[in-house]
């Protein structure tokens, strides 16, 4: 079937974009000339040392670039982009000292924030001092444990200038959950808020320091935000004091930028930690401003003054992703709190509020207000909106229906896919080029992907594993604590020799796009066929009586079939007629093989704290077996529906 243009960018809109003035750019430098994006993709990934020293300059990369681009380029994991080169990554986020607004923020409960260039500045500059004044130096831990508020943003920026490593974690996380990741890196300060909101509730979190900071015998100091109370009791947590008492002292002023290497570390992010103990993967200073300058200004064309937001906690990349769009000179736009309190407007209030540019959410979220029936396009004024962007999980064809007809209808749709991993996105975002429906528009610049079947060959046309044939930057520099690389080998190159191994099931389309079927580790093989789990939950998720679905494969007389788990909307039951429905809708929307063996209803679905399905814990749930890290779960208790189910038994 031939793919479906839902939306094309206008010829102004081509001419006045970075990705116009970043090929113009590489054109008079290089002697370059390209006729598409094609073109400029291709010299991306066979000229990557033209290619990244372009990127330096056009995003105007404060440092030292040394005097190699790319060290030992052919071995993945090994090489090293600017291996000479020292930067710091506080210097490139904090360009402007003025009084337009460099934050703002909203949590739902109203209370609102605006800080200046300014602001953010002097208060980064006070906590930095302070730092300083407690012997951090670089390569020391700072870790927050806090919701999405400006104080999280000055941590950061304040930890970076000094060259330390920063890691966080959402206020969601128990005391385990916090252990098993800031437990493995050892931080010797902690920030921490009093509370957070959620779905109308005030959540406290001082309850659970006491636990926390008795599992850390590193930390040295415990930093307390006052966000929701003025005056906190935190007399029972040890090596504690308030973080407005610590910084009083100080005076704002210059801030001293200390330069690291450029393949230093700055962040530690985790894997969701529901096989296991969270990986804890390093990533680095200059690998982090080159991957996010490029995204931000080439692939989603943010401009100075523009307005960045994306529905996220402090426990998903996608934080790390909006605050490095400080770097571009735009206004980052932070939320707290749930995005349907009081209702599913709450986040289209705050795009037309707050003139938001570039509004990034789940395909979760979109999938919820389309079950909601809302329309924003009726209520909404949505003007300043230009861009829409999706990650998470899979954004299904009926996805990029609701949002041009009751969203937005001149807006350019990007659904991205990257992760944690690599800090970035792998495909994504083509500000030159028509949305296709159900596609992501093409590979990101700078990187190779293709295609595997079985046998490692690439293909196209065909469903196979999404892999990256060569280097880039924002390759993790490792996992803390595995000295000899074994584990960071394993989880991405032991597969192909060379070759990153993304763990997604995808295709090529005719349009030069992707198509994504879900991960590859939860792909079903039944009778012999691969099957990704999207390709059923579009089916399902699009019956009115359906509020959500779960899919694994279940091992059967020497086989896998597939069993699916489905919640209905209010209250309803599974019906003999009800199942016939969901089979004969997957069997002429899909094929025969994606029609389940069994059919469940669930009240619940298990998912992890940054909103997506863990079918792999589901799919160890019905065989029996133990989840190994239940800390990673928002809510754990969901996955005893699916105990010893008497459906699975026959």
């Amino acid at each position: 079937m031939a793919s479906r243009m839902m939306w094309q960018p206008g010829r102004d809109r081509i001419e006045a974009s970075n990705m116009t003035a970043f090929m113009q750019a590489a054109t008079d430098r290089w002697g370059t000339n390209f006729s598409d994006y094609a073109g400029l993709h291709a010299w991306s990934v066979n000229e990557p040392e033209k290619f990244w020293t372009t990127i330096w300059d056009f995003c105007d990369v404060i440092g030292e670039p040394g005097g190699r681009v790319v060290a030992d380029r052919e071995k993945m994991p090994g090489a090293r982009f600017f291996p000479d080169g020292r930067a710091n990554f506080a210097e490139n986020l904090l360009r402007r000292r003025d009084d337009t607004p460099a934050i703002l923020f909203r949590s739902e409960d109203k209370v609102r924030g605006e800080m200046s260039w300014r602001e953010l500045h002097d208060s980064v500059s006070r906590l930095a001092v302070a730092f300083r004044a407690e012997g951090l130096t670089a390569g020391d831990r700072v870790a927050a444990y806090m919701p999405n508020v400006p104080e999280t943003v000055i941590a950061m920026l304040a930890a970076a200038s000094i060259g330390c490593v920063f890691t966080s974690a959402s206020p969601d996380f128990g005391v385990q959950g916090v252990l098993d990741r800031f437990g493995q890196v050892a931080p010797r300060v902690l920030i921490a808020a009093d509370a957070y909101h959620y779905n109308g509730k005030v959540q406290p979190c001082l309850d659970k320091l006491p636990g926390i900071v008795a599992g850390m015998p590193s930390l040295e100091r415990v930093l307390i935000v006052t966000y929701v109370e003025r005056s906190p009791d935190i007399s029972a947590i040890p090596r504690a004091m308030l973080l407005d008492e610590y910084m009083a002292p100080h005076e704002p002023g210059e801030i001293e930028f200390t330069r690291v290497g450029f393949n230093d570390p700055l962040y530690i992010l985790y894997s969701s930690g529901t096989t296991g103990a969270p990986k804890c993967i390093v990533h680095g200073v200059g690998p982090a401003i080159l991957t996010h300058g490029k995204e931000h200004r080439l692939h989603s064309d943010v401009k100075p003054g523009g307005r960045v937001f994306w529905f996220t906690t402090c426990g998903w990349m996608m934080w790390n992703w909006v605050v490095g769009a400080l770097a571009a000179e735009a206004t980052i736009v932070l939320y707290d709190g749930s995005p349907f309190y009081p209702d599913g407007n709450a986040l289209f209030d705050y795009a037309d509020d707050a003139r938001i540019t570039l509004f990034g959410i789940s395909a979760k979220f979109i999938d919820a207000c389309s079950k909601a029936g809302l329309k924003p396009r009726e209520t909404h004024d949505l003007s300043s909106v230009s861009s829409i962007s999706s990650t998470g999980s899979v954004l299904v064809p009926e996805g990029f229906d609701y949002i041009y007809e009751d969203v937005k209808a001149d807006v350019h749709l990007s659904s991205m896919s990257g992760g944690t991993d690599l800090l970035g996105c792998f495909v994504g975002t083509n500000p030159l080029a028509p949305v296709y429906r159900g596609e992501l528009q093409a590979p990101c610049l700078g990187m190779k992907m293709d295609v595997f079947d079985d046998a490692g060959e690439p293909v196209v046309g065909e469903k196979g594993e999404l892999v990256c044939t060569r280097s880039f930057p924002s390759m993790p520099l490792g996992f803390w604590g595995d000295d000899s690389g074994e584990k960071y080998f394993n989880a991405y190159y032991a597969d192909y020799p060379d070759v990153w191994r993304h763990g997604d099931w995808v295709q090529w389309t005719e349009t030069g796009g992707m198509v994504f079927f879900g991960r590859s580790d939860a792909t079903l093989n039944a009778g012999g066929v691969r099957i990704g789990t999207a390709e059923i939950y579009r089916q399902v998720e699009q019956l009115d009586e359906i509020q959500e679905a779960i899919v694994v494969g279940q091992d059967w007389d020497n086989d896998t079939r597939v069993v699916l788990f489905v919640v209905l909307k209010d209250g309803r039951g599974l019906t003999e007629g009800l199942e016939r429905k969901i089979r004969t809708a997957i069997r002429a929307g899909a094929s025969p093989r994606h029609v389940p063996a069994r059919i469940a209803a669930v009240p619940d679905i298990p998912r992890t704290k940054s909103g997506k399905i863990v079918e792999l814990a589901v799919r160890d749930v019905v065989h029996g077996q133990p989840v190994k890290n239940l800390e990673a779960l928002a809510n754990p208790e969901a996955l005893d529906h699916f105990r010893d189910r008497p459906e699975l038994a026959a």
